[in-house]
């Protein structure tokens, strides 16, 4: 039998990259070839954190918008990656083509529905690999069809909870028209390709595996970190007792206001534990009013290994932008989460977080989150009294349902097998594959 080949093309975002590298890693496992293509902003950072044995499993191709797009721009730079993403996919799959090696599929993650189009085109199956909770993919689905307004208080629709309109994903209301146009443009892009004939089915969590079945202890890191981490945490992690460690983490997008970051500095001084704050930027630290009380109580850092410090005995809370990544992460090691989301999906995956798995609890915004607030959800989760027991129960019950999805035979260990099993047989359904369980 043939080798099969994937083209799997991903945004150039840290939460594009990290899961669509793992799963790359699942294919390759199972025998199949995987390419990966994402813009040169990301290879150009990624050669650094890539290892070897990553790279003598799959191949890594890039393109590039030129030098007079910026990530800056992001309405230019959207559209450039488009065009200049959709001429890489071409390419590939002819080059691939000529020389007896075709794609026998090509998955692409959110926000580069072009590569799925472009697959479509060129009669190559196509899977979307949803880096999002199923219940957002719903959620997309009916705002396309316009089943609900999002301008209503309260939104029902056929097998999801009971919504809010602050539940919902913050394009829906951006009064921002490029935000409302990019948003509506992706989503009529993504179920454009074939609305009628996604199959949804359950993966992962995709984390590495030393940090969920541990079937594999030398998968430690995604592989693809864009950020250069700093050194030395472990040994505060090592040195701090058992969940005492509150540990703070915004990903590698969200940008605080100055008012957020002296909020949050002032609520860890406050509630008086030993923390460790992912805060990007050595100026931004400088800054900070309280400078010598944080220093004397935790360590703040430009960049760590996050399923590493969520996974350390000592980390008893996660301060959370609740990115879907970082949720799942947070699931995956059994860490109750104080959610402070800030926009797009991260709103909704907070609700996940404090009412349908409460395993933690979502912090009161208005232009920000008050110092107040943010002592208080802190004290409810690391008190010990009846609501923390609670979230600490669910958070570690989540965290065995996720191994036990992963492990041999189960459900996420299944829908692979079928998934591959369809590339071998060369089946054309259209899948939807979904970062969840």
């Amino acid at each position: 039998m043939a080798e099969k080949r994937i083209l799997l093309v991903t945004f150039p975002g840290q939460g594009h990259i990290n899961p669509s590298l793992q799963f790359a890693k699942c294919l390759a496992k199972h025998g199949l070839k995987v390419t990966v293509l994402t813009h040169t902003s990301a290879t150009a950072r990624m050669s650094h954190t890539l290892p070897p044995s990553f790279l003598s499993l799959i191949d890594i191709i890039s393109f590039s918008t030129g030098p007079d797009s910026s990530s800056q721009n992001p309405s230019k730079f959207n559209q450039a990656i488009t065009d200049c993403g959709t001429k890489a996919v071409e390419d590939a799959v002819a080059s691939n083509l000529a020389a007896g090696r075709p794609y026998a599929r090509i998955v692409f993650s959110l926000l580069v529905p072009w590569a799925g189009l472009a697959a479509r085109r060129l009669g190559v199956p196509a899977t979307l690999l949803c880096i999002q909770p199923a219940i957002l993919f719903d959620i997309y689905f009916h705002y396309y069809n316009n089943n609900f307004n999002p301008l209503d208080e309260v939104i029902e629709l056929p097998g999801l909870p009971r919504l809010c309109r602050s539940d919902l994903p913050s394009f829906f209301l951006d009064t921002n028209p490029i935000v409302k146009d990019f948003g509506d443009k992706l989503l009529s892009d993504i179920f454009e390709i074939d609305l009628d004939k996604y199959k949804l089915v359950g993966i992962g969590p995709l984390i590495p595996s030393a940090f969920l079945d541990g079937s594999d202890s030398s998968d430690v890191a995604f592989g693809g970190d864009l950020i250069q981490k700093s050194d030395n945490y472990l040994q505060f992690l090592d040195s701090s007792e058992r969940e005492s460690v509150i540990y703070v983490a915004f990903g590698s997008n969200s940008e605080l206001t100055w008012r957020q970051t002296e909020a949050i500095a002032e609520a860890l001084v406050r509630i008086g534990r030993p923390f460790l704050w992912v805060m990007r930027g050595s100026e931004e630290r400088e800054k900070v009013s309280c400078k010598e009380e944080l220093v004397e109580r935790g360590r703040v850092v430009n960049w760590c290994n996050q399923v590493e410090v969520l996974s350390h005995p000592s980390v008893g809370c996660f301060v959370s932008h609740c990115g879907w990544n970082s949720t799942l992460e947070s699931v995956a090691a059994g860490v109750p989460v104080v959610a402070m989301a800030q926009a797009m999906d991260q709103v909704t995956n907070a609700k996940l977080v404090e009412d349908l798995w409460r395993c933690g609890v979502r912090a009161a915004k208005g232009e920000i989150v008050e110092s107040d607030e943010i002592v208080r959800c802190l004290k409810m989760v690391m008190d010990g009294g009846d609501e923390s027991r609670e979230m600490r129960e669910n958070a570690k019950k989540w965290r065995d349902l996720a191994r036990e999805a992963v492990d041999v035979g189960g459900s996420s260990q299944v829908n692979l097998k079928m998934f591959i099993d369809q590339i071998i047989g060369d089946v054309q359904s259209t899948v939807c594959l979904l970062s969840i369980r």
